[in-house]
């Protein structure tokens, strides 16, 4: 079998040792050489033709956010980025996402080595996903426009429930920027390290008409908002006196994730039922298959990302799969799809698309 080659990219030789060490103990993968800085991993890219790129965010002479743009314009390759867990290096991992790097693995503040060799496996299981996804690149992605739709009492009586992993940040974005200022509260799923959430809730806040924040927990849904589960903590849906509300938890990784896509989407399907709406976007892995399954059999819609459109066709691949999905569209036909669907009859919510 041919192992998967990696160059490794980082100014720090303990970080690139650690990086190596890593990668050269899996039996698909070789890292078949390093570099300290952008302008010596620009003469190996050519000289090695990597298949993937671990990429630092902070470096001298040209930091990473630079190089990758640079990378993506000219020779777009699948790149995971490895970043510090401060405000600046986590807003440089957005960036670079927009960019075009397929995840983010993040860099720990304390106890560098013994951090990195305990999540060994997730590093690992980043780059293999890496291998396997078509990056897309902020200057190549389709542009995405908001509907005019009005969604009046519409917006009041439902919810939407999303999930999605790798490439899914720009898949969100670009889903949440179709959406109206008056849709129903939406509930996000994306698997991403803690630390990062919260800045990415806020650049989607930036991004789109809705009212985005990292969810807490007991908030009451309310329209026109949409709530992104915390990096630490599963996020669910529960009935209240008062209405709808969030609730969190930091139970067990669900399908080796926390927060997991299946547990929103089971929670929604036995709260909402018919009055909800599943998303399934781009990444790796079978979860919200199952928990899409529960909301398609409760009796709400469900719709799912094309693998054309994906960055990893995945999870929308396995719930389709399994039958939960009902639409199979294209990134930028599922957010006018869901409002069109939800402004049709009620006796009768999707006759567009019969």
């Amino acid at each position: 079998m041919r192992k998967t080659r990696i160059l490794v990219i980082d100014d720090s030789a303990l970080m690139r040792r650690l990086l190596t060490e890593i990668i050269q103990s899996q039996p698909d993968m070789e890292v078949i050489g390093t570099a300290p800085d952008p302008l010596v991993a620009r003469e190996k890219i050519k000289a090695l033709a990597p298949d993937v790129l671990t990429l630092d965010v902070e470096m001298p002479h040209m930091d990473g956010i630079e190089f990758l743009g640079h990378l993506m314009r000219l020779r777009p390759m699948p790149v995971v980025m490895v970043s510090s867990l401060t405000e600046r290096g986590s807003d440089m991992a957005l960036q670079a996402l927009e960019l075009g790097a397929v995840d983010v693995v993040a860099k720990p503040r304390l106890g560098v080595a013994e951090s990195f060799h305990a999540c060994a496996e997730d590093i690992c299981s980043k780059l293999r996903v890496a291998a396997q996804a078509r990056p897309r690149t902020a200057t190549t992605r389709a542009a995405t426009t908001a509907t005019s739709a009005r969604l009046g009492a519409a917006a009041r009586r439902h919810v939407i429930a999303v999930g999605a992993s790798t490439g899914g940040t720009e898949a969100l974005r670009d889903f949440l920027i179709g959406l109206p200022a008056d849709c129903p509260p939406v509930l996000m799923v994306q698997h991403m390290p803690a630390g990062f959430t919260r800045g990415f809730a806020q650049r989607l806040d930036r991004s789109c008409a809705l009212n985005v924040s990292e969810a807490v927990d007991g908030q009451l849904l309310e329209p026109g908002c949409a709530y992104l589960a915390p990096g630490h903590a599963h996020l669910r849906m529960i009935g209240s006196a008062t209405g709808w509300r969030t609730a969190l938890s930091e139970e067990a990784p669900v399908n080796r994730h926390r927060p997991a896509v299946d547990v929103l989407f089971h929670s929604v399907a036995r709260h909402a039922g018919q009055r909800a709406v599943g998303v399934i976007l781009t990444g790796m892995g079978r979860d919200g298959a199952e928990g899409l399954v529960a909301m398609r059999e409760a009796g709400a819609p469900t719709f799912a990302q094309d693998e054309a459109s994906c960055v990893v066709f995945g999870m929308p691949r396995e719930a389709i799969n399994r039958g939960a999905v009902q639409h199979v569209l294209t990134l930028d036909a599922i957010a006018p799809a869901v409002v069109a669907a939800l402004a049709s009859s009620p006796r009768d919510p999707f006759k567009a698309f019969s």
